[in-house]
């Protein structure tokens, strides 16, 4: 589960790129109940979503031309030099250099040997999340990867994370994925291959997805409709984890949610 302990290699942050800010804060504050506020007159229009008053993630506008609306996971690591060299050697690209971001913490931005698009966050005066896994806030993060051997090699070789492998319905095969030296139960995600015909949305590279934890999925399903999103794949049940949606908001940047078995 994502927790705020911020282990080397687990979740800490979740941030949206959109092309309008205001819309997609209107959005989020339907789907989940969220507030937002300014991070400062020198950030670029970057803003902190809150639930109940902390801090669940950031929503700013998009920085590059033709740069596609999409959350962004953020991972915690000790040096973020050190991760932007390890991506490297092990076959990633490094989008933006370890940046400093206000003495907050120092940032970094990858893409995996599949074009899946991540952070790393090196932890100064913020270090992440306040509320995780509750109604309303990201409870789990699934990485759709053309090529799940790759995706193990490359976040093994990152994050030092351990790896529990299992064969879903279909014969499609799952990976939990956590904290380095942990069993199933710290798990924080998971890895999913997906056919490249799957994700000819985007282009066929992988694509990391945030689930956000509701009390009814297919309320939830069925705001984000009313509200302008979509919804890709109806609720449904998946035994043993709950009620699952797959999602998007009004400018396509995708979700899940989640109404956990009880």
């Amino acid at each position: 589960m994502i927790t705020t302990d911020f282990t080397p290699g687990a979740p800490c942050w979740l941030e949206l790129g959109t092309p309008d800010v205001d819309a997609a804060a209107a959005f989020y504050r339907r789907m989940f109940g969220w507030t937002d506020t300014s991070a400062g007159p020198h950030t670029g229009g970057y803003r902190f979503a809150r639930l109940d008053g902390e801090d669940v993630g950031g929503l700013g506008p998009l920085m590059e031309e033709g740069e596609q609306p999409a959350w962004t996971a953020y991972f915690s690591v000790p040096d973020a030099g050190a991760a932007a060299r390890a991506v490297r050697g092990l076959g990633g690209t490094v989008l933006v250099e370890p940046l400093d971001v206000m003495g907050l913490g120092w940032m970094a931005h990858f893409l995996d040997p599949r074009g899946g698009h991540f952070a790393v966050w090196q932890e100064g005066r913020f270090a992440g999340f306040d509320v995780v896994d509750r109604p309303g806030s990201l409870c789990w993060l699934e990485l759709w990867s053309p090529d799940g051997a790759v995706a193990r090699s490359f976040y093994g070789g990152l994050f030092g994370w351990s790896f529990h492998s299992f064969v879903l319905a279909g014969a499609h095969e799952y990976t939990l994925v956590g904290p380095e030296g942990t069993g199933e139960e710290a798990a924080h995600g998971g890895i999913l291959p997906v056919d490249r015909s799957r994700l000819s949305d985007d282009a066929g590279i992988a694509l990391w997805i945030p689930v956000f934890r509701v009390d009814d999925c297919d309320a939830a399903a069925e705001r984000a409709a009313d509200a302008g999103g979509q919804v890709y794949t109806e609720p449904e049940d998946t035994p043993g984890v709950g009620r699952v949606a797959n999602c998007a908001d009004p400018f396509g940047a995708g979700f899940m949610v989640l109404g956990p078995s009880v």
